[in-house]
């Protein structure tokens, strides 16, 4: 229960902060893509379409109905008790946010 107040909490914080992401530089958007497709793919299907972790194709997140904010958390912070890592190492709260949205709508080919 504990664990569940703290991400109901931290992506609550997210959330206020978060509503629309603001675009990184090309060069950046070139890097994101990439870690999704490689780092992210290596649990979650090289597709997007599961694997060791859930699919994050835009249907399956769909079907799943998890708040925008949440997902935003999980990037950054990561599932404690599972093998979602943190990535607040290597993306900030903006980008994740960003991560989101090209979820939402469906991610883009590198």
């Amino acid at each position: 229960m504990k664990r569940i107040v703290c991400v109901v909490m931290a992506a609550l914080s997210v959330g206020a902060s978060a509503s629309t992401a603001a675009e990184p530089s090309p060069e950046r958007v070139r890097e994101l893509v990439r870690m999704v497709r490689q780092d992210c793919g290596s649990c979650h299907g090289m597709t997007l379409n599961g694997g060791l972790g859930p699919a994050l194709t835009a249907e399956a997140l769909k079907v799943r109905d998890v708040p925008k904010a949440a997902l935003v958390a999980t990037i950054v912070g990561g599932r404690p008790g599972t093998p979602m890592p943190p990535w607040h190492r290597f993306v900030s709260e903006a980008e994740a946010d960003w991560i989101v949205d090209r979820l939402l709508e469906g991610f883009p080919a590198q």
